[in-house]
């Protein structure tokens, strides 16, 4: 019998959020373990729900034809109205309902901006460490993915030095992700600035996932990167998941803004793939409205008192006294991505590190080359669980690095 294989666009593709750690995790669970899973984003399992309003929202629209059938391939008008108007509140400028392309998520925006947009060998700049399905996405539609380096003794800020380095003929766009996934940091605007007079230097698209830009601790401020210019082409993504604890609904969307004159031939592609997809999810559409007018209960948890805030400080607060780990305080989002040190622990497999843990504390992390990062010296960690379980687990791995020497 001929075995069958999967396709060779694969072989590069990397997804280890959910790869073969959660695996293992899956198998313990099989064995009778209980498992906390802080591999992901994804706030319901945490007790993080939806606001009341947007869920009885979404039942009264069921029962309607608008949200049986199929939507415009766009997006409901209604939705891609009120997401107009947020960009105007974010100060994007010249942006029109037919500018709006909602998703099945963030995900599929992502993926679909990049099989319309690459040939063969095109490279996009991508941020390291990065959230892995930017790169997954460039090589799955036949791109190069070049990663920049975001300097983690500099705030994990991106080094516009390394931008520029890497800029080559076949460069055909930078993407930023602001708040960052997975190290939690909000870039201030004259590094935004400095990314868009590179990229109108050399005339890049700038690709800008802004997914968490209502997750800000401290009064942290963010700025929309297709606020700062008319003149080069962006896209940017949002959508519901995060700041509306409503993952699996599956709701994002990309804005196309800028200088869409000379990029009418892209557009046209987006438009292409998004009909051909028919169009996204359309009860979730049907509460965007309500989610972006509504209150904006992700400021409550999020501000000093807040289950957010305080998750984030318990998690800062015992990281702090574990002797051979370091990390940049995150600023936003949902995510702490320390580094050890190797010498200590002997870390030569930082795949292996969270697979130790996972089988002695029944804690599943995600190692740092998960997210394109080359060094086997990071973890992320979520800080979603309330705080008495986060406290709980968080000095389980202290214990369980206070003796680790990998072998």
């Amino acid at each position: 019998m001929r075995t069958i294989h999967k396709s060779h666009k694969l072989d590069d593709v990397l997804y280890d959020i959910r790869g073969p750690v959660l695996t293992e995790a899956q198998r313990l669970e099989g064995d009778g373990y209980k498992i906390l899973k802080l591999n992901t984003g994804n706030p319901a399992p945490f007790g993080l729900l939806a606001p009341d309003e947007i869920t009885h929202d979404m039942i009264i629209n069921l029962n309607t034809p608008q949200t049986q059938g199929y939507s415009d391939s766009k997006g409901l008008f209604s939705a891609r109205k009120a997401i107009m108007q947020y960009c105007q509140e974010k100060g994007i400028a010249n942006v029109g309902i037919e500018d709006i392309y909602t998703g099945n998520g963030v995900s599929e925006a992502i993926t679909m901006s990049m099989q319309a947009l690459l040939n063969k060998g095109d490279e996009i700049l991508i941020p390291s460490p990065d959230y892995p399905l930017w790169t997954a996405s460039v090589r799955l539609s036949g791109g190069t993915p070049v990663h920049y380096v975001c300097d983690e003794k500099a705030g994990w800020l991106p080094d516009i030095r390394d931008i520029k380095r890497k800029i080559a003929s076949k460069t055909k766009g930078i993407a930023i992700i602001n708040p960052n996934n997975p190290t939690g940091v909000v870039y201030p605007r004259a590094i935004l600035e400095q990314i868009v007079k590179v990229a109108q230097e050399r005339q890049l698209i700038v690709f800008s996932d802004e997914i968490y830009d209502k997750i800000l601790y401290d009064g942290v401020e963010h700025t929309a990167t297709a606020s700062l210019a008319d003149d080069i082409l962006f896209v940017t993504f949002n959508g519901l998941s995060k700041a509306y604890r409503i993952a699996g609904f599956r709701v994002g969307w990309m804005v196309v803004s800028g200088d869409k004159k000379r990029a009418r031939d892209y557009i046209e592609g987006l438009t292409m793939l998004a009909s051909m997809r028919l169009c996204s999810n359309v009860p979730a559409q049907s509460i965007v409205q309500t989610a972006l007018g509504g209150h904006q209960t992700i400021r409550d948890l999020c501000a000093v008192g807040g289950r957010l805030r305080q998750q984030r400080d318990i998690c800062c607060k015992i990281l702090t006294g574990i002797d051979g780990l370091t990390f940049v305080k995150p600023q936003a989002a949902f995510y702490l991505f320390p580094k050890l040190d190797m010498k200590k622990f002997n870390i030569h497999d930082d795949q292996q590190m969270v697979l130790d843990l996972l089988r002695e504390k029944h804690i599943l992390l995600v190692h740092g080359r998960g997210f394109n990062w080359p060094h086997p010296d990071h973890v992320r960690i979520v800080f979603l669980p309330a705080a008495e379980e986060l406290a709980d687990a968080l000095t389980k791995f202290r214990e369980f690095l206070g003796s680790y020497r990998q072998k």
